[in-house]
């Protein structure tokens, strides 16, 4: 879908069942597996279902701020293995260069979003090695074991984009740290936009 048209309306039914029907999945893979490569690849397809269909993210998780990107908690689960998150890049926003300190999934539902990966060498200074652009469906994978400092920003350069993150943890409340690329590390924890979720659980409105 090109960045120019509007998604498609959120049918309230269609909508939730298929976040619904994500997180439950994503609960049984993670209840079936500890190999995070096995999760990580059964994962991105999962992901990737979820972001080849926009008719489902409600707008209170889809609304750009002006002065930065947003980050809005979608679901996280009861034990804190793992959350879906909604990230909202307005124009020529991005972030600082970052970690995560666990596996994450980003899949791009809305537009398109450039990630710059970051290795440390070995004198602690940082070294941009690749700069990818993920459209609209694509997926791509981070962790400690594979690559986990990167910087990420909108790539369109007058449209808002979208992107679905999905995390091994409770990723607004885990302390991570931004960089200079001199390896200078700053704390953050970064918490999320919103108060309030998606109601999932409500199957009183049927698809």
């Amino acid at each position: 879908m090109s960045a120019l048209v509007s998604p498609s309306p959120v049918l309230p039914g269609v909508g939730l069942a298929r976040l619904r029907g994500f997180v439950t999945s994503l609960a049984e893979l993670i209840d079936a597996t500890r190999d995070e490569k096995g999760l990580l690849e059964t994962g991105a397809k999962l992901l990737s279902r979820l972001v080849s269909q926009d008719d489902w993210l409600p707008d209170a998780y889809a609304q750009p701020d002006p002065d930065r990107y947003r980050q809005y908690l979608l679901h996280c689960d009861a034990r804190e293995r793992f959350s879906v998150v909604s990230f909202v890049w307005g124009p020529g926003q991005g972030t600082p260069i970052h970690d995560h300190r666990t596996w994450g999934l980003v899949g791009v539902l809305r537009g398109s979003e450039r990630s710059e990966r970051f290795v440390r060498n070995p004198d602690g200074t940082l070294r941009q090695i690749a700069t990818d652009v993920l459209h609209e469906g694509e997926v791509e994978a981070v962790s400690p074991r594979i690559g986990d400092i990167h910087r990420v920003s909108n790539a369109e350069d007058r449209h808002p984009s979208i992107s679905i993150h999905v995390y091994g943890g409770n990723i607004g409340a885990i302390e991570r740290a931004t960089y200079a690329l001199d390896g200078t590390a700053k704390r953050f924890v970064s918490g999320y936009a919103n108060t309030t979720l998606p109601n999932l659980w409500d199957r009183s409105v049927r698809s």
